[in-house]
Protein backbone atom coordinates (compact mmCIF):
# COMPACT_ATOMS: atom_id res chain seq x y z
CA UNK A 1 0.00 0.00 0.00
CA UNK A 2 1.67 3.18 -1.01
CA UNK A 3 0.30 5.86 1.63
CA UNK A 4 2.08 3.25 4.22
CA UNK A 5 5.13 3.77 2.55
CA UNK A 6 4.72 7.41 2.43
CA UNK A 7 3.96 7.50 6.10
CA UNK A 8 7.30 5.72 7.23
CA UNK A 9 9.48 8.41 4.81
CA UNK A 10 7.75 10.99 7.68
CA UNK A 11 7.83 9.00 10.61
CA UNK A 12 11.62 9.00 10.07
CA UNK A 13 11.03 12.54 10.58
CA UNK A 14 8.64 12.68 13.40
CA UNK A 15 11.14 10.22 15.14
CA UNK A 16 13.48 12.80 14.77
CA UNK A 17 11.70 15.49 16.66
CA UNK A 18 10.94 12.72 19.91
CA UNK A 19 7.64 13.23 20.07
CA UNK A 20 7.07 10.82 22.65
CA UNK A 21 9.78 12.37 25.30
CA UNK A 22 10.21 14.94 27.77
CA UNK A 23 8.37 18.48 27.93
CA UNK A 24 7.26 17.10 23.77
CA UNK A 25 4.70 14.81 25.41
CA UNK A 26 2.55 16.92 27.01
CA UNK A 27 2.63 19.33 24.15
CA UNK A 28 1.25 16.67 21.89
CA UNK A 29 -1.08 14.96 24.24
CA UNK A 30 -2.15 19.00 24.74
CA UNK A 31 -2.57 19.33 21.27
CA UNK A 32 -5.00 16.76 19.95
CA UNK A 33 -6.79 16.71 23.28
CA UNK A 34 -9.54 19.42 21.92
CA UNK A 35 -8.86 18.22 18.59
CA UNK A 36 -10.05 14.31 18.86
CA UNK A 37 -12.51 15.21 21.33
CA UNK A 38 -14.34 17.11 19.04
CA UNK A 39 -14.02 14.88 16.23
CA UNK A 40 -15.29 12.22 17.92
CA UNK A 41 -18.24 13.78 19.48
CA UNK A 42 -19.08 15.45 16.35
CA UNK A 43 -18.82 12.43 13.91
CA UNK A 44 -21.67 11.10 16.54
CA UNK A 45 -24.15 14.15 16.17
CA UNK A 46 -22.97 16.11 19.41
CA UNK A 47 -23.63 19.81 18.64
CA UNK A 48 -20.46 21.95 20.06
CA UNK A 49 -18.16 23.05 18.14
CA UNK A 50 -14.50 22.94 17.67
CA UNK A 51 -14.05 26.36 19.81
CA UNK A 52 -17.13 25.78 22.32
CA UNK A 53 -15.26 22.34 22.95
CA UNK A 54 -11.72 24.22 23.58
CA UNK A 55 -13.52 26.87 25.66
CA UNK A 56 -15.51 24.03 27.79
CA UNK A 57 -12.21 21.63 28.14
CA UNK A 58 -9.38 24.83 28.35
CA UNK A 59 -11.47 27.03 30.75
CA UNK A 60 -13.66 25.14 31.98
CA UNK A 61 -16.88 27.23 30.78
CA UNK A 62 -20.04 25.85 29.51
CA UNK A 63 -22.10 26.85 26.76
CA UNK A 64 -25.26 28.47 27.12
CA UNK A 65 -28.31 26.58 25.12
CA UNK A 66 -26.10 23.32 24.77
CA UNK A 67 -27.60 20.02 25.64
CA UNK A 68 -26.26 18.28 28.77
CA UNK A 69 -25.45 15.20 27.32
CA UNK A 70 -22.82 17.30 25.06
CA UNK A 71 -21.48 18.77 27.80
CA UNK A 72 -20.78 15.98 29.29
CA UNK A 73 -20.23 13.96 26.33
CA UNK A 74 -17.09 16.39 25.53
CA UNK A 75 -15.71 16.39 29.52
CA UNK A 76 -15.74 13.15 29.88
CA UNK A 77 -14.38 11.63 26.66
CA UNK A 78 -11.12 14.31 27.54
CA UNK A 79 -11.11 11.96 30.60
CA UNK A 80 -11.02 9.10 28.65
CA UNK A 81 -8.45 10.92 26.52
CA UNK A 82 -5.98 11.08 29.10
CA UNK A 83 -6.24 7.52 30.46
CA UNK A 84 -5.69 6.58 26.74
CA UNK A 85 -2.30 8.38 27.27
CA UNK A 86 -1.70 7.30 30.30
CA UNK A 87 -1.34 3.62 28.74
CA UNK A 88 1.25 4.49 25.94
CA UNK A 89 4.32 3.15 27.68
CA UNK A 90 2.79 0.06 28.24
CA UNK A 91 1.83 -1.30 24.74
CA UNK A 92 -0.87 -2.79 26.37
CA UNK A 93 -4.74 -3.70 25.01
CA UNK A 94 -7.21 -5.36 27.27
CA UNK A 95 -10.03 -5.76 28.56
CA UNK A 96 -9.58 -3.18 31.59
CA UNK A 97 -8.22 -0.68 29.52
CA UNK A 98 -11.22 -1.24 27.40
CA UNK A 99 -13.71 -1.30 30.01
CA UNK A 100 -11.96 1.94 31.85
CA UNK A 101 -12.26 4.14 28.83
CA UNK A 102 -15.81 3.64 28.39
CA UNK A 103 -16.80 4.27 32.04
CA UNK A 104 -15.08 7.22 32.21
CA UNK A 105 -16.74 8.33 28.57
CA UNK A 106 -20.24 7.20 29.39
CA UNK A 107 -20.25 7.67 33.82
CA UNK A 108 -22.40 10.61 33.34
CA UNK A 109 -24.22 9.93 30.40
CA UNK A 110 -26.04 6.15 31.81
CA UNK A 111 -24.13 5.15 34.89
CA UNK A 112 -25.14 1.92 35.23
CA UNK A 113 -23.90 1.38 31.87
CA UNK A 114 -20.79 2.70 31.61
CA UNK A 115 -18.07 0.40 31.75
CA UNK A 116 -19.90 -2.37 31.00
CA UNK A 117 -20.61 -4.65 28.12
CA UNK A 118 -24.41 -4.45 27.20
CA UNK A 119 -27.25 -6.42 27.89
CA UNK A 120 -29.53 -5.05 25.44
CA UNK A 121 -30.05 -5.69 21.57
CA UNK A 122 -28.69 -3.04 19.33
CA UNK A 123 -29.10 -2.13 15.89
CA UNK A 124 -26.52 -0.13 13.78
CA UNK A 125 -28.87 2.44 12.08
CA UNK A 126 -27.96 2.03 7.97
CA UNK A 127 -25.32 -1.42 8.43
CA UNK A 128 -26.83 -4.05 6.41
CA UNK A 129 -24.68 -6.13 9.08
CA UNK A 130 -25.20 -7.34 12.31
CA UNK A 131 -23.38 -6.86 15.87
CA UNK A 132 -22.47 -9.70 18.20
CA UNK A 133 -25.40 -11.09 19.76
CA UNK A 134 -25.20 -10.58 23.64
CA UNK A 135 -24.10 -14.28 24.44
CA UNK A 136 -21.26 -14.16 22.15
CA UNK A 137 -20.30 -10.72 23.53
CA UNK A 138 -17.81 -11.75 25.85
CA UNK A 139 -16.42 -14.38 23.92
CA UNK A 140 -15.75 -12.11 20.42
CA UNK A 141 -14.10 -9.56 23.20
CA UNK A 142 -11.68 -12.53 24.58
CA UNK A 143 -10.76 -13.00 20.66
CA UNK A 144 -10.34 -9.64 19.86
CA UNK A 145 -7.70 -9.27 22.77
CA UNK A 146 -6.03 -12.54 21.79
CA UNK A 147 -5.74 -11.60 18.38
CA UNK A 148 -4.20 -8.33 19.88
CA UNK A 149 -1.82 -10.23 21.81
CA UNK A 150 -0.92 -12.74 18.89
CA UNK A 151 -0.95 -11.18 15.96
CA UNK A 152 -0.15 -7.03 16.38
CA UNK A 153 3.57 -7.39 15.27
CA UNK A 154 2.23 -8.80 11.90
CA UNK A 155 0.48 -5.78 10.69
CA UNK A 156 2.26 -2.62 10.00
CA UNK A 157 1.17 -0.39 13.08
CA UNK A 158 -1.35 2.30 11.02
CA UNK A 159 -2.73 -1.06 9.61
CA UNK A 160 -2.87 -2.82 12.82
CA UNK A 161 -4.83 0.27 14.12
CA UNK A 162 -7.11 0.52 11.79
CA UNK A 163 -8.15 -3.51 11.94
CA UNK A 164 -8.52 -2.72 15.69
CA UNK A 165 -10.92 -0.20 15.31
CA UNK A 166 -13.05 -2.47 12.69
CA UNK A 167 -13.08 -5.35 14.83
CA UNK A 168 -13.88 -3.73 17.69
CA UNK A 169 -16.39 -1.64 15.78
CA UNK A 170 -18.09 -4.83 14.59
CA UNK A 171 -18.35 -6.53 17.10
CA UNK A 172 -20.07 -3.46 19.34
CA UNK A 173 -19.92 -4.60 23.25
CA UNK A 174 -21.37 -1.51 24.44
CA UNK A 175 -25.04 -0.21 24.33
CA UNK A 176 -23.41 2.92 23.33
CA UNK A 177 -20.60 5.02 22.24
CA UNK A 178 -18.61 2.23 20.30
CA UNK A 179 -17.72 4.32 17.87
CA UNK A 180 -15.75 6.68 20.22
CA UNK A 181 -13.79 4.08 22.48
CA UNK A 182 -13.43 2.54 18.65
CA UNK A 183 -11.55 6.15 17.67
CA UNK A 184 -9.62 5.94 20.98
CA UNK A 185 -8.44 1.89 21.00
CA UNK A 186 -7.40 3.17 17.36
CA UNK A 187 -5.24 6.15 18.78
CA UNK A 188 -4.17 4.13 21.68
CA UNK A 189 -1.92 1.77 19.38
CA UNK A 190 -1.01 4.24 17.07
CA UNK A 191 0.61 6.27 20.37
CA UNK A 192 2.37 3.04 21.77
CA UNK A 193 4.09 2.58 18.62
CA UNK A 194 5.18 5.73 18.28
CA UNK A 195 2.86 7.21 16.00
CA UNK A 196 0.42 10.29 15.96
CA UNK A 197 -3.13 10.88 16.89
CA UNK A 198 -4.87 9.47 13.45
CA UNK A 199 -8.20 12.05 13.65
CA UNK A 200 -11.17 12.15 11.20
CA UNK A 201 -12.77 15.10 10.53
CA UNK A 202 -16.99 15.86 10.47
CA UNK A 203 -16.34 16.52 6.72
CA UNK A 204 -14.96 12.93 6.08
CA UNK A 205 -18.20 11.35 7.93
CA UNK A 206 -19.82 10.19 5.05
CA UNK A 207 -16.72 8.63 3.78
CA UNK A 208 -15.76 7.34 7.12
CA UNK A 209 -19.17 5.39 7.66
CA UNK A 210 -19.75 3.55 3.82
CA UNK A 211 -15.91 2.47 4.10
CA UNK A 212 -16.59 1.09 7.19
CA UNK A 213 -19.80 -0.68 6.15
CA UNK A 214 -17.92 -1.76 2.87
CA UNK A 215 -15.04 -2.94 5.35
CA UNK A 216 -17.45 -6.30 6.58
CA UNK A 217 -16.69 -7.56 2.36
CA UNK A 218 -13.23 -5.87 2.22
CA UNK A 219 -11.07 -3.83 4.01
CA UNK A 220 -8.34 -2.26 2.08
CA UNK A 221 -10.15 0.93 1.67
CA UNK A 222 -10.92 1.89 4.89
CA UNK A 223 -7.75 0.98 6.60
CA UNK A 224 -6.20 3.13 3.21
CA UNK A 225 -8.57 6.03 4.95
CA UNK A 226 -7.26 5.70 8.31
CA UNK A 227 -3.59 5.45 6.81
CA UNK A 228 -4.29 9.05 4.83
CA UNK A 229 -5.80 9.99 8.60
CA UNK A 230 -2.34 9.30 9.84
CA UNK A 231 -0.51 11.23 7.11
CA UNK A 232 -2.57 14.08 7.65
CA UNK A 233 -1.34 14.18 11.25
CA UNK A 234 1.96 13.65 10.12
CA UNK A 235 2.08 16.70 7.67
CA UNK A 236 0.74 18.70 10.28
CA UNK A 237 3.15 18.17 12.61
CA UNK A 238 6.33 18.45 10.70
CA UNK A 239 4.13 21.63 9.18
CA UNK A 240 4.19 22.65 12.97
CA UNK A 241 8.02 22.57 13.49
CA UNK A 242 8.68 24.09 9.74
CA UNK A 243 10.33 20.33 8.71
CA UNK A 244 10.47 20.31 5.20
CA UNK A 245 8.42 17.08 4.25
CA UNK A 246 11.01 14.11 3.19
CA UNK A 247 11.74 12.88 -0.12
CA UNK A 248 11.96 9.35 -1.50
CA UNK A 249 15.78 8.46 -1.33
CA UNK A 250 16.15 11.54 0.62
CA UNK A 251 18.25 11.07 4.32
CA UNK A 252 16.55 12.12 7.19
CA UNK A 253 17.20 15.62 8.48
CA UNK A 254 18.36 17.51 11.43
CA UNK A 255 15.28 18.30 13.65
CA UNK A 256 14.82 21.79 15.01
CA UNK A 257 15.44 22.19 18.75
CA UNK A 258 11.73 22.54 20.79
CA UNK A 259 11.34 25.32 22.68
Amino acid sequence: MEILNKIDLFQKEINALRPMEGGMLGQIQDYYRVGLTWTSNALEGNSLTESETKVLLEDGLTVGGKPLRDVFEAVDHAKAYDFMFSLFRDRRIDEPAVLKMHELFYQNIEPEYAGRYRNVPVIVTGSRYPVAALEKIQKEMDGLFAWVLKERDGYHPVEFAAQLHKRFVFIHPFKDGNGRVARLLMNLALIQDGYLPAIVPPILRGDYVSLLERAHRDDREFVEFIAEREYESQKEMLRLFQVPFPREGQESIQSPTMQ
